[in-house]
């Protein structure tokens, strides 16, 4: 298996790329193909006595500006490492790829280079969420602000198939988020959504409130994106919150003699809110497997990435969704 990674994406690159790759090679055994300019990464890894054997590397001459505009890496930014490697994927040189870059370049770069799954309107950035009964998935969480009713039903097959081919959960509860439990609330996207949700091949539990997701009771949660980026913000600033409260409450001498008698349940919680533990949010929807790892991953994210792809593509969740959607279609007739 070969996984393509954009050696220059993210706040740490190249070098915890780099390092998260070589424990990848190492423990996951899956072929490297890095995209970058290939001096630099070779002076990196000189400096810092790291092994690139086997590693292959396409040339890419610059880097993709998380601040410029997403569409633009078709033309001024198609010699970027980001765009090198989305190319690369869609040309068969390798069967997933990985990227810390610009979230907006990727979606772009990823639906118009890479291409979508035939059948499939819009691809859909989908982050796992911590929950008190593992992690769940949200999306749309952001690639698009805009949605169809037919669409989100599409994200709610996508999603349902990548928790059965990756996490292993057979049936997949999905829910619809709204601001209400009963059928009859909502705007009309979701007034719209719910009675299509019914009818298609998925396990369709009714509404969600935002208020329910960290109970994990639903396993993928759909909505459009303006709304799941809300969500998803919401939910990193009280991590962010939790954190810092966590840091205050066991400061001190008491404090830290407090912390000691729940050490471990702290450590548990610590690493059950760890993104890095995750890898990063899948593009569903894209021909291949797409994972958007967090702009300051470390080498041990973009190693978990890199699993994350692994998993994706041993498990067929491309042709697991297109059986869905062609199993949907067939019902419809």
């Amino acid at each position: 298996m070969k996984i393509i990674v954009d050696a220059f994406g993210g706040d740490n690159a190249p070098l915890e790329v780099l390092k998260g790759c070589i424990m990848a090679r190492d423990e996951l055994h899956v072929n490297i193909i890095l995209t970058g300019d290939k001096k630099k990464i070779r002076q990196v890894a000189k400096k810092e006595n790291l092994d690139l054997s086997g590693f292959e590397i396409l040339q890419a001459d610059e880097i993709f500006d998380i601040h410029s505009q997403p569409n633009t890496i078709l033309k001024e930014g198609k010699n970027t490492s980001l765009a090198v490697g989305l190319q690369a994927l869609h040309d068969g040189k390798g069967d997933a790829f990985v990227s810390a870059g610009s979230t907006g370049g990727l979606v772009a770069g990823a639906t118009f280079l890479t291409k979508r799954i035939k059948g499939i309107k819009r691809a859909a950035l989908a982050p796992m969420l911590p929950t008190d009964h593992g992690r769940k998935m949200l999306l749309d969480a952001g690639a698009n602000t805009e949605c169809r009713p037919e669409m989100l039903v599409q994200f709610a097959i996508m999603g349902s198939a990548y928790m059965k081919c990756v996490k292993d959960i057979p049936n997949p509860k999905v829910g619809l988020l709204n601001i209400g439990a009963e059928e009859t609330k909502g705007r009309e996207l979701e007034l719209e959504t719910y009675p299509l949700l019914q009818k298609t091949p998925v396990n369709f539990g009714g509404n969600i409130e935002a208020r329910e997701i960290p109970a994990g009771k639903f396993d993928v949660i759909v909505c459009d994106g303006f709304t799941g980026n809300v969500a998803l913000k919401l939910y990193e600033g009280m991590g962010v919150l939790f954190k810092s409260r966590l840091k205050k409450w066991f400061s001190g001498v008491l404090g830290k003699l407090s912390a000691i008698l729940v050490l471990k349940e702290i450590k548990t919680f610590q690493e059950q809110m760890d993104y890095k533990s995750e890898g990063g949010a899948i593009l569903l929807g894209i021909a291949a497997p797409v994972i958007k790892a967090h702009g300051s991953s470390d080498a041990k994210a973009f190693f978990n990435a890199i699993r994350q792809a692994k998993k994706c593509v041993d498990g067929n969740m491309i042709s697991m969704i297109t059986q869905m959607l062609d199993q949907m279609k067939s019902e419809a007739t």
